[in-house]
């Protein structure tokens, strides 16, 4: 792996589409709280820039509420039926505007009517109010796009540490770490 990180990362993510792993793009994603409790959810990469990992998110759910309060987060890839992962630290900010109009747009209907009905992680007495709020949403577009709602964003992670580990019969498993120093990518094996 002796390439920039990212690019390591599009090759595995890659390889593991080709596989037919399920949900190849799919991640845990860690945040820590300002009191320091760590927070894991699962999310799916939306894209890889030349140097950032981005996802997208409501911009009002716990999980960017501790991005703000801290920005340190961890983020694992895990294809089993590969034997890989890639496990990631960096630091989360906030994207553009456009970029979460861009992602959004991109997003399936289902998924884009979702974000308009539901404020993710509110306590809810039932799911009813939700489907009756998401079929007058459809009946008000009338066919038309699904705008991107003012509280969606784009979560850009800026890697500071990725490891990439690969299984092996003998239990040897090859460990691979990059980490940035003064924006310059280091690398080194690790043992298993």
């Amino acid at each position: 792996m002796d390439s920039p990180p990212i690019a390591g990362l599009r090759r595995w993510l890659v390889d593991a589409e080709n596989a037919g792993a399920p949900h190849p793009w799919s991640a845990i994603f860690v945040t820590v709280s300002a009191d320091g409790d760590p927070s894991a959810r699962t999310v799916t990469l939306k894209r890889l820039d030349r140097d950032s990992l981005l996802f997208t998110s409501a911009l009002w759910t716990r999980k960017v509420a501790e991005l703000r309060a801290n920005p340190k987060v961890a983020i694992a890839f895990h294809w089993p039926g590969l034997g890989r992962q890639t496990l990631i630290r960096g630091t989360a900010s906030e994207g553009d505007r456009r970029l979460a109009g861009e992602l959004f747009a991109e997003r399936g209907l289902d998924h884009q009517l979702q974000a308009h009905v539901s404020r993710q992680g509110q306590v809810i007495d039932s799911l009813e109010p939700l489907r009756r709020r998401r079929l007058e949403l459809i009946e008000e577009l009338d066919g038309g796009p699904v705008p991107c709602p003012d509280g969606w964003g784009v979560v850009r992670v800026d890697p500071e540490c990725v490891e990439f580990w690969e299984e092996t019969p003998d239990r040897l498993h090859d460990r691979i770490e990059h980490w940035r120093v003064d924006g310059e990518w280091n690398i080194r094996r690790l043992a298993p």
